[in-house]
């Protein structure tokens, strides 16, 4: 059995894909892949929740493609298996897992079908709080008519949004702010001092118009270390939008002494990236102390928040549990990811959005 990148195989004779989802591929999927691979067999197996791990294992033994979220087979339950389609945007979730340790089975993220809702969450979160939303609502509830002062309302024209990883969905918050007319300044591990180096890599949704050529941020920053993040943090930003994976690099990034770099110009947060990627205890005294103004959290740590957390409770936050990446065209997106690295598998080239084992994403 071929590997990615190896000879090509029109028809995927000898493969058989297992999708382990909660829902079943659309009927015109399927026909239209079995009209492309008429000998690639495809099964697919309904799980009662993202969690159920209770399904006979034996559907993974002549498996060499999977599609999935969380539930990962053994090396030695699917011995055949080449590749596996994650239907999220992270691997943080397997990368500890034997399979992924342990194996050289391709892995891909569905890395860049969330820009859209994604985008759309971190600006209307950010303008609901700027804008005083929720106090209205609250007002509302309650039938009072309560004004406001001009004074009490900043726009966003003149502000500074700085994002921390600069991948798809950041490039769609920077078009975005820039639209609104925000200054965009952009933050990666990894120096991008060429064009070539700023272009955009993997999948991307038809129609948004991101910021494929990295031409929008009025100056870039990269490196690994908490001085390079600090020097970054102290560019006077109203808003810092994290959108990276959770790695060790990356895990409690924002801290106190973070936050204390923040307060300059209490830079409001917002993390659509993961919950351990801020030190909560800390946010939590950055929000009651108003070193920040307010912060939109769609993940939290712990995860889900527990019910008496105090963060509930923390001034100027608004929090969602974990739904920003939530659309009605998730699935047809996971499922055009899967679908071009078929072809590829097809056609012997190397998987588009391929963890690097390395890095963890």
């Amino acid at each position: 059995m071929e590997a990615m990148g190896s000879p090509a195989n029109p028809t995927l004779k000898g493969h058989k894909l297992l999708l382990t989802q909660t829902y079943p591929p659309p009927l015109q999927w399927l026909e239209k892949t079995k009209k492309n691979y008429p000998d690639l067999e495809v099964v697919y197996h309904h799980l009662k929740s993202l969690w159920d791990y209770d399904f006979d294992l034996e559907t993974y033994k002549d498996a060499t493609c999977i599609c999935t979220f969380l539930v990962m087979p053994t090396r030695q339950q699917a011995p055949k298996l080449q590749l596996i389609q994650l239907s999220s945007a992270g691997a943080n979730h397997v990368i500890d897992t034997p399979l992924f340790k342990d194996s050289d089975v391709t892995v891909c993220t569905s890395n860049g079908i969330h820009p859209p809702q994604i985008g759309e969450w971190v600006i209307a979160t950010f303008l609901a709080f700027q804008h005083h939303i929720p106090r209205h609502l609250d007002n509302q509830k309650e039938g009072n008519w309560v004004h406001t002062t001009a004074t009490d309302v900043e726009d966003s024209v003149g502000l500074r949004m700085g994002i921390l990883g600069y991948g798809a969905i950041g490039r769609q918050c920077a078009c975005l702010a820039s639209a609104m007319g925000m200054d965009v300044l952009a933050y990666t591990l990894r120096e991008r001092s060429t064009a070539e180096s700023r272009r955009e890599k993997g999948y991307r949704v038809p129609g948004p118009k991101g910021d494929p050529e990295g031409l929008i941020p009025s100056a870039w920053f990269s490196g690994a270390t908490k001085e390079d993040l600090n020097h970054f943090l102290a560019q006077d930003l109203d808003i810092l939008v994290i959108c990276l994976p959770l790695t060790p690099l990356t895990h409690h990034m924002i801290a106190a002494p973070q936050f204390e770099i923040m307060s300059k110009k209490k830079t409001f947060l917002s993390n659509i990236g993961r919950g351990p990627h801020v030190k909560t205890d800390d946010l939590i005294v950055a929000l009651e102390s108003g070193q920040i103004r307010g912060a939109a959290l769609d993940v939290t740590d712990p995860e889900p928040l527990p019910k008496d957390h105090p963060l509930w409770k923390a001034p100027n936050v608004i929090i969602t549990p974990h739904v920003a990446a939530h659309s009605r065209q998730y699935q047809t997106r996971v499922l055009d990811v899967l679908e071009m690295n078929l072809a590829r598998l097809s056609e012997g080239k190397p998987a588009i959005n391929k963890v690097d084992r390395e890095v963890g994403y």
